[in-house]
């Protein structure tokens, strides 16, 4: 048996499988204080090792900064994070009472493993998984290991061009102001509208902004990690239009500079949805338990 955790801003899924394409069975609970979400956690693989069995390891995906490197003694700790209360909490020690051992990556990495693994990346040797939600994030997969440097990337935090005139919003972010999160996040969309992208129409002035933030980033990412195939997903994704009015913003900044490429053409096959929809992180962190309780990490390429 092995379990997995996508850990959110919002929410924390949970579930244990007999492999990471097949989950038995699953709960969601909301990412509350460090101390009360790491007993609800722990209360569900409780209750799941007694009704399937013994768990072999447990793969986690959270959201970040967390430190990733197992050879780390603060391995598995979220470091300066925008979520309030998390900042030092450890996922080791949270899950210390439960008796398999643990791997810890990045929420975005757990996600794009597992759709390198069974969704829109199968049979890909450069992915990228981008997620814009509570935060925005990137993983970057090299042949289904994440890449790194002395931590795990961080392009949520980039500054795109910001146009104080079409966009007076200072942004939210507690530590940049008005980085991509701070102004392209789903919580920076309602503080400046009111509304989530999705309660919008779609003729909404809102829609040409995000999409000219996200695809900022598409172009930053396709400029400096050239993938195969980048993934955008999150709940601000789900907005209808958004990700075709991406596309065309990224088509515009890349300027058919790479017109012979997977990032060439109309990009509707290199921009896209994830094809596992919600399931993407908790397969990959079930993913991420299956290589540890084989002895094998997903190991890192730098």
């Amino acid at each position: 048996m092995l379990g997995g955790i996508e850990a959110g801003g919002t929410k924390i899924v949970c579930a244990v499988g007999s492999s990471h394409d097949q989950i038995l069975a699953s709960e969601t609970v909301p990412t509350a204080d460090p101390a009360a979400t790491f007993q609800r956690v722990c209360a569900f693989f409780d209750q799941a090792q007694a009704h399937h069995g013994r768990i072999a390891a447990i793969g986690v995906a959270t959201f970040g900064p967390v430190d990733t490197d197992p050879g780390s003694p603060a391995y598995g700790t979220l470091k300066r994070t925008p979520k309030p209360g998390w900042s030092g909490a450890n996922w080791m020690d949270g899950l210390n009472r439960l008796p398999c051992p643990v791997a810890v990556d990045t929420d975005v990495n757990g996600a794009a493993l597992g759709e390198w693994q069974l969704g829109a990346g199968k049979d890909l040797g450069t992915l990228a998984y981008v997620t814009v939600g509570t935060g925005i994030g990137v993983g970057i997969l090299n042949h289904g290991r994440p890449l790194s440097g002395m931590g795990h990337f961080e392009m949520g935090h980039i500054y795109p061009p910001h146009d104080y005139e079409s966009d007076p919003f200072p942004g939210r972010c507690p530590f940049h102001n008005d980085c991509l999160e701070g102004l392209a996040s789903g919580p920076a969309i309602t503080d400046r509208w009111g509304l989530t992208l999705s309660e919008m129409p779609s003729g909404h002035p809102a829609f040409e902004l995000q999409a000219g933030y996200l695809a900022h980033l598409a172009a930053t990412i396709v400029l400096t990690h050239m993938p195969e195939r980048i993934i955008f997903g999150g709940s601000v994704m789900k907005a209808p239009g958004l990700l075709e009015r991406v596309r065309t913003a990224t088509r515009a900044l890349l300027a058919d500079y790479l017109s012979c490429s997977p990032a060439g053409g109309d990009l509707s096959d290199y921009l896209v949805p994830p094809a596992l929809g919600d399931r993407s992180g908790i397969t990959g962190a079930l993913y991420m338990a299956e290589a540890r309780a084989s002895g094998l990490r997903h190991e890192r390429s730098l």
